[in-house]
């Protein structure tokens, strides 16, 4: 995966000043019909506690749709050209605010359909509140797609076998836990990661994390892919 020069958060931290003027495109929705739904570039909405986030922020991308029956039932309808890069991460965000040492737990359980073709990964984005250090945690991907920096050997921790990657976008730390293999459904706990990350590695001290954000960061769905998150739920003591 090449560096990216701007980061998820920042497109989306910018997204508001954005979404009134802004669209790509037009895919097709659901069939059914949803809550919320939106083909804005950088639309968005709040439901039952999540916020909703279509986030096409690549560059080089084609249409695509987000749709919502909750914050914990939605997906999208993507169209990206094959090429190269990642062109959006639509997702559901949890916003945590509480540090590391202050949690008592954080854990997160998921669900989806995700297509046989196209690239892309399936994964939660973990932020500080300061948004120094982002952590991901790829459940499933396919194609070609590959995690930033450099491998760290494997890892089973949370209820999973990873594979971990350390690297840096330019704009923050990045460090990615890619699943040894596909999943579809499961649960993570989170917090044993965040703390092998603090205490054992020492990447970073005792952050407050804010942002808990699960979707998926798609490179290319060409001829129009859905991306459904069945179920998902975040919580934390």
């Amino acid at each position: 995966m090449a560096p990216r020069t701007l980061s998820k958060v920042t497109k989306a931290l910018i997204a508001p000043a954005l979404a009134l003027g802004a669209t790509i495109g037009l895919a097709s929705a659901p069939a059914q019909a949803a809550v919320w739904s939106s083909c804005d570039q950088w639309g968005n909405t709040t439901l039952n506690g999540y916020t909703l986030y279509n986030n096409i922020w690549g560059s080089g991308a084609g249409s695509q749709c987000i749709w919502a029956n909750s914050g914990t039932n939605w997906g999208v309808n993507a169209n990206h050209p094959n090429t190269g890069g990642i062109k959006s991460y639509p997702n559901a965000k949890k916003v945590i605010n509480k540090s590391i040492t202050s949690l008592g737990s954080l854990s997160s359980s998921y669900n989806v359909t995700v297509p046989s073709s196209g690239a892309y990964n399936t994964s939660y984005d973990i932020w500080d509140t300061a948004y120094k250090y982002e952590v991901m945690l790829w459940v499933n991907y396919n194609g070609a797609v590959g995690a930033l920096g450099t491998s760290q050997g494997n890892l089973t921790l949370g209820g999973h076998t990873w594979t971990v990657y350390k690297g840096n976008n330019g704009s923050n730390d990045v460090f990615s836990f890619l699943r040894t293999s596909d999943s579809s459904s499961g649960t993570v706990n989170v917090l044993p990661i965040l703390k092998w990350i603090k205490d054992t590695k020492g990447w970073f001290g005792n952050v407050t994390i804010g942002d808990v954000q699960f979707g998926f960061e798609i490179t290319s769905s060409s001829g129009g892919l859905d991306f459904t998150t069945n179920s998902l739920s975040v919580s934390s003591s």
